[in-house]
């Protein structure tokens, strides 16, 4: 039997994906809290992901979230990585506030963007340390929150994953400069 690599890529990638989002799950959290919720996203839910991001950039004026959208289609799959809203009760300040008292109603917890920043950390060295291509999007993590993908988690971002002969996420033109689809 001859296996192509290129016959056998998907899966692998899905693998890589997998591991990515174990390893997610087993990054360090504040006070040992685990807040953090993780998902990957395949098939037609990359498209509906991506047509939501054609929509906000529609409603934000943000064209970097076009070149984005266009983006996400070249993915075997996105990660998302988000948290929910826990204030860790360490009064640190690092939110602008005093207190976690103080800190009004939609002001994140900084422990909480902390944890989503390691958790996308380690899957992005599990990616790397596979050889599968990878790149943080906010704006994707923004429309999979507005989809609600990950249940009422906030700080949501995006991890769109591939294995190709060039990283397709990196060395992009802004939207304007994209050759038209035909």
């Amino acid at each position: 039997m001859i296996l192509n690599e290129r016959d056998a890529r998907h899966e692998h990638v899905l693998r890589v994906a997998r591991q990515m989002m174990t390893a997610a799950r087993t990054a360090p959290k504040g006070k040992g809290m685990d807040i953090v919720e993780v998902a990957m996203v395949t098939e037609e839910d990359i498209r509906l992901l991506s047509d939501i991001m054609v929509t906000m950039a529609e409603e934000k004026q943000l064209k970097f979230f076009l070149r984005d959208a266009e983006n996400i289609l070249n993915a075997e799959c996105v990660i998302l990585i988000g948290t929910r809203e826990r204030a860790h009760a360490l009064n640190c300040k690092h939110c602008g506030y005093d207190t976690c008292e103080e800190r009004p109603e939609g002001v994140p917890c900084a422990i909480n963007s902390v944890d989503v920043g390691i958790a996308i950390g380690s899957a992005c060295a599990t990616a790397a340390d596979l050889r599968v291509d990878t790149r943080v999007m906010f704006s994707a993590g923004l429309a999979a929150q507005r989809l609600d993908w990950l249940n009422g988690c906030t700080q949501v971002m995006a991890i769109p994953v591939s294995a190709s002969s060039k990283n397709p996420f990196f060395d992009r033109k802004p939207h304007d400069q994209q050759p038209a689809k035909s």
